[in-house]
């Protein structure tokens, strides 16, 4: 066996790093930039473990490396064939066993220099979690507070443009974080996909300089913001952002357009909101829908629904929000760059 301990840190040191595990396995957390090749399939990976429970180990394992070894060829015959002499990857599987055992294996006999990460991806899981509860305390950071449509995103993605350091939790989860943000045909990662997100985005910054980031509840779509996190970014300084009303709907007109590409589905998801709102006024805002009064409709949320919603949470949560930096901001302008230099700008006067 060839194998090799890897921190965090040292990912870099190899030219690719192999995922063996299944479509499925992969699929709900793995090491950014890793390409998956699994040695077997979703399907073949739950027969041979009901094979070793129900009838032989010893058949499962027969049968298991026959399958293991005609997915190998077919990888060395796909994805491997172009790969250099030199070509140094890094295999793993769920604990650094026998699936990533035998790619390793496989790969140095043919002569390239592969490795295989100890522990697997467990052991890997292990260090994401231990560093949630600790990496996001040591930055400081700027919060952009505002109503929704005042385009905090747009304005974090301009501040990033800058040269300022941006952490944008919304990217990271693949949603706008209302109830009607997800995005369309970006299906949101699972919890521990977005964790390893997450670290891997903080490790890219500078803990000695400031990290700008939105304003988010404890979720954003399904997804949970670990508590260190929330903790220190609710403690840090704010930026209160300011539109008028027509500018923010403006904007939603926007952002939120596909919305109306599939109606029944926008209805539906207004639907979840009964509770907070009474079913009459739900179903006005869904007639609103059918009859494609997009302005009118999104007025209305932004006074029945969000507003009210912003004004009782934001003043609980963030502890410097009574001594926010007011910053006027218009959206809809194409790009934001200059009006966030300006911010900048402000934030080191004050």
């Amino acid at each position: 066996m060839y194998d090799l301990h890897v921190s965090l840190d040292a990912l870099a040191d190899f030219d690719e790093i192999i995922d063996v595990r299944t479509p499925m396995e992969f699929a709900e957390d793995h090491i950014p930039g890793a390409l998956n090749a699994p040695v077997l399939n979703n399907e073949e990976r739950e027969l041979i473990g009901t094979m070793y429970a129900q009838e032989s180990p010893f058949k499962a394992t027969r049968i298991g490396a026959a399958l293991v070894a005609r997915n190998i060829a077919k990888h060395l015959e796909s994805q491997f064939a172009d790969r250099p002499r030199t070509w140094r990857p890094l295999v793993y599987c769920w604990r650094g066993g026998k699936r990533s055992g035998a790619m390793t294996s496989w790969l140095n006999m043919i002569g390239w220099p592969a490795r295989q990460l100890r522990g697997g991806y467990k052991t890997y899981r292990r260090d994401i979690v231990q560093a949630l509860d600790t990496l996001p305390q040591r930055f400081d950071y700027h919060v952009l507070l505002g109503p929704t449509g005042t385009g905090k995103t747009r304005l974090l993605q301009a501040i990033g443009q800058t040269g300022a350091q941006v952490l944008d939790l919304e990217a990271l989860a693949s949603h706008r974080g209302s109830l009607l943000g997800a995005l369309p045909r970006q299906p949101q990662p699972s919890q521990k996909l977005f964790e390893t997100r997450l670290i891997h985005a903080l490790r890219r910054l500078d803990p000695t300089q400031p990290v700008f980031i939105e304003a988010e509840s404890s979720r954003i779509g399904r997804v949970t913001l670990p508590k260190s996190l929330l903790v220190t970014f609710h403690q840090g300084r704010c930026i209160d952002l300011q539109a008028s009303l027509d500018e923010r709907v403006a904007f939603l007109l926007q952002d939120y357009a596909t919305l109306f590409d599939d109606p029944e589905n926008f209805k539906q998801q207004l639907a979840r909101m009964i509770g907070l709102h009474s079913k009459k006024e739900i179903a006005g805002w869904q007639a609103m829908i059918d009859a494609d009064r997009r302005e009118a409709l999104f007025t209305e949320l932004l006074n029945q629904h969000y507003d009210p919603a912003y004004a009782r949470s934001q003043d609980s949560h963030f502890s410097h929000a009574d001594t926010a930096l007011p910053y006027i901001l218009h959206p809809n302008v194409t790009d934001l760059t200059e009006q966030a230099a300006m911010l900048l700008e402000r934030l080191a006067e004050h």
